[in-house]
């Protein structure tokens, strides 16, 4: 791939990043709003940049769902080996809601009743002089049922807990914890 065809690649993916952006600013009210830098390899980029261009979306879209005591479903990826929200990649045609639901189904087994957006994050991504940057929505729910099953068709979730304490090892835990007390208490 050439230069200009990469960066070429990369103005087109942050103008759609840029457009999904701005829908969910203008569809939804109350939501976190965050920003994050991520350095990663050529050839990551290069795949992360795909998905950007077809959805604005590097790494799909994900739900904190909760319970009416405060406890939050954390499911272990095995891949990051970490506790992480359930979500993931949009199929087909899906909308971001219906990606979100289809990926807790598969990951936890829970229904949920979706309270709207939680967290909006602008991800920019680098690597050796070229940049873009992605959405990742992250939507709130209020767990309908709670006993979980997983059936995660990737096979990347082993399992899925309720937390009252988030473990030590849960990616963007400072940001769930801030999220649970502003929301929740």
């Amino acid at each position: 791939m050439s230069v200009d065809e990469l960066t070429l690649r990369a103005d087109e993916a942050a103008r759609r990043s840029a457009e999904l952006y701005r829908r969910l600013e203008n569809r939804y009210d109350e939501f976190l709003p965050r920003e994050r830098t991520r350095r990663i390899s050529r050839h990551r980029f290069s795949t992360l940049l795909e998905r950007i261009r077809r959805t604005g979306l590097p790494y799909g879209v994900h739900t904190i769902v909760y319970r009416d005591s405060g406890e939050l479903l954390l499911v272990r990826h095995e891949g990051v080996d970490r506790w992480v929200l359930p979500g993931g990649g949009i199929d087909g045609d899906e909308s971001l809601l219906e990606a979100a639901r289809r990926e807790l189904a598969e990951e936890a087994g829970v229904e949920a009743r979706y309270d709207g957006l939680a967290m909006l994050t602008r991800i920019e991504l680098a690597t050796g002089g070229y940049r873009t940057w992605g959405v990742l929505p992250i939507f709130a729910a209020s767990a309908e049922t709670l006993e979980l099953d997983v059936t995660d068709p990737d096979g990347e979730i082993s399992m899925a807990r309720w937390f009252e304490e988030l473990p030590e090892d849960t990616r963007d835990r400072d940001e769930l914890l801030a999220w649970r007390r502003r929301m929740l208490e």
